[in-house]
């Protein structure tokens, strides 16, 4: 019987059950569902999906087959190059152990004034995201649980319950997904970046950190500067992109992707 999760009685059977129906699943077109159906019996959620990251950057389509709203958004753009602004994609990247990913947790503390966060998140009503990390044997993954519409965003018991079961949804998910992808895969496009040529280096860095929604003060204590060092480097990339909002911003280097 599940305990940590705080499962007990037929919550518990139910997913003993579930997850048996998975294992069986494992290697065949159906697991993807089985797993997501065993995962409904510890939480709630609207939608579980995930994409892959290559080393040298590049994004792939692990499971998007059971898509809840506009799959151009969710997927096609993501793939094309919004992927980089993700927390969950930098995390996945920079995380050396697999971990739960809780995005209110990872998202820098303007998030939710950017340009990605009102094109991805409220364009397609997801309010809440956790994800599982991955490590697969040519990429790292995410298989993420989204919340979406007029719903609660996960609470500490539902975050508690997929921690305590991630060991195994891992585990699952590893097995199953293993060597989907091949080196070679990630070698016929390349990787999105953010790169512009009147812009310097440090420039560049500032730009990517302000699309991905850190505040000025962030970005300060990221790349050891002060907050007048980077509101001057912020005065200049407006000035020679002739922009003046983040809107423009990211317009110029991602709505074309």
């Amino acid at each position: 019987m599940v305990t940590k999760a705080g499962l007990t009685g037929n919550h518990a059977d139910l997913w003993n059950a579930g997850i048996a129906k998975a294992v069986w699943a494992l290697g065949e077109p159906g697991f993807p569902e089985a797993l997501e159906r065993a995962l409904r019996h510890l939480v709630s959620f609207e939608m579980m999906n995930g994409f892959a990251y290559a080393a040298n950057g590049k994004a792939f389509d692990l499971d998007n087959d059971r898509i809840v709203g506009d799959r151009t958004t969710i997927v096609e753009h993501y793939l094309a190059g919004a992927y980089i602004l993700d927390p969950f994609y930098d995390a996945v990247r920079n995380s050396p152990q697999p971990t739960v990913l809780v995005m209110r947790r990872l998202a820098p503390d303007r998030f939710t004034e950017t340009e990605y966060y009102r094109r991805h998140y409220q364009a397609t009503g997801i309010v809440d995201e956790i994800g599982f990390i991955l490590k697969l044997q040519h990429v790292d993954a995410v298989l993420s649980l989204s919340r979406i519409g007029a719903v609660p965003v996960f609470s500490k018991r539902d975050i508690a319950r997929l921690e305590s079961a991630a060991p195994l949804v891992r585990a699952l998910a590893e097995k199953h997904w293993h060597a989907r992808f091949q080196p070679q895969a990630g070698e016929a496009n390349a990787a999105a970046t953010i790169s512009h040529p009147l812009l310097s280096k440090r420039e560049l860095e500032i730009v990517t950190l302000i699309l991905k929604g850190h505040s000025t003060y962030s970005i300060a204590a990221t790349l050891g500067l002060s907050p007048n060092t980077v509101k001057v480097h912020r005065r200049q990339v407006y000035a020679k992109l002739t922009i003046s909002s983040q809107a423009e911003l990211f317009h110029l280097f991602l709505s074309r992707r």
